[in-house]
């Protein structure tokens, strides 16, 4: 029994973190939707996942002795500032305005557009190759086509309504120019799902920064806790602008409160170090399986405690993005398992032996890379 526990661990914190995300998603949209500004929103939750992960940058920095040779150059600080302007104040910005308009559910589809954007950039800056021929490129090709096809089924091809009708305040839509009772319904449902795309291509722009960064600034949590700590600067900046009345800023409600503080402690340090841990035992492959379990929950939550609506069409388009994921990762776990054999010399089987295992070496350094890369949300 004890070792069946310790086997599936990692799993049940998965599925466990599942539901985390889907509660920080839930109680989002339910304070935006009592009128909570997501800007003021975003520098609030930034501000708590501040002050809970600088103890631990502190700590750690004072634990490894590296706290007076991890001091910021400008050239670390200028990527410091400009993956966060880009990854967390613009785009957190955008994201939560997509909940907003939009739904939980489908903000949490489209967060499976992540790998297929991001293996697409990275085709654009030379971190990925296309070899025609090869099942695995195909693989990736086809599940990237597939995510951006049920992308766009999902916000275009809404089809009919399955259960439940929409809930948001008329006079909320107005503030944001979607009157009218008749066009309301799709505009802010499109625009919206325009905002989570905008979101996913800034995320992805987020982590192809990620490699100059971390080898510019490698103490790792210090770089999560200054991210947090300039994006709070930055978001409270760009709020002052777009929420100039003093009175945006009050938090009215025990929801809005509820859903500061869960966003903050629970999404950005509880689940930085439950993710990090599932990595550390099974990889990064592992975690990003789960996605698509959290699409379901996050659409069953939504379903029952908000009565967001449920379209045919866009059903189909998640199912479309969900399988798309899966085979970009299967892909990419090709890549990562397959030895390289037309390198092998075919005269001498210790070279053979040699070239596995340092192969072997190196996909166990990328995972603890991938473990240590700063997790915002």
């Amino acid at each position: 029994m004890g070792n069946w526990v310790e086997e599936y661990k990692p799993v049940m914190a998965m599925v466990g973190l599942q539901f985390t995300y889907a509660g920080i998603s839930i109680t989002t949209r339910k304070a935006l939707l009592h009128g909570m500004s997501p800007s003021v929103f975003v520098v609030y939750r930034q501000a708590i996942a501040t002050i809970f992960i600088a103890p631990f940058a502190f700590l750690t920095s004072r634990r490894k002795g590296t706290s007076g040779r991890l001091g910021l150059t400008s050239r670390s600080f200028g990527l410091i500032f400009l993956a966060s302007l880009i990854g967390v104040t613009i785009n957190q910005n955008v994201y939560f305005q997509g909940l907003y308009l939009a739904s939980a559910s489908m903000a949490s589809a489209m967060t499976n557009l992540l790998p297929a954007i991001t293996f697409l950039l990275a085709i654009a800056v030379g971190l990925e190759r296309i070899k025609f021929g090869s099942m695995r490129s195909l693989a990736k090709m086809v599940g990237t086509a597939l995510c951006v096809l049920g992308a766009v089924s999902m916000a275009l091809l809404k089809g009919p309504k399955l259960l439940n009708s929409d809930h948001i305040p008329q006079s909320l839509l107005i503030v944001y120019g979607l009157g009218g009772r008749q066009s309301a319904d799709h505009d802010h449902w499109l625009l919206g799902c325009l905002y989570l795309l905008g979101s996913n291509l800034l995320w992805s722009i987020w982590l192809i920064l990620q490699i100059p960064l971390t080898a510019s600034h490698p103490d790792l949590i210090s770089l999560t806790a200054w991210m947090c700590f300039l994006g709070t600067i930055q978001s409270a900046v760009v709020t002052s602008f777009l929420e100039p009345n003093i009175e945006a800023w009050r938090i009215n409600s025990n929801i809005e409160l509820f859903a500061c503080l869960f966003a903050g402690i629970i999404g950005s340090a509880f689940s930085f170090f439950v993710q990090a841990w599932c990595i550390s035992q099974r990889g990064p492959l592992f975690s990003a399986m789960f996605n698509p379990l959290g699409t379901v929950i996050v659409s069953i939550f939504a379903t029952i405690f908000l009565q967001e609506e449920v379209f045919l069409g866009s059903s189909i388009g998640a199912i479309g993005v969900i399988i798309g994921l899966y085979i970009v990762l299967w892909g990419k776990a090709k890549d990562i398992k397959q030895p390289k054999l037309d390198e092998f010399d075919h005269e001498n089987p210790k070279t053979n032996q040699s070239t596995v295992e340092a192969e072997a070496g190196a996909d166990e350094s990328s995972d603890v890379i991938d473990l240590e890369k700063p997790l915002l949300v």
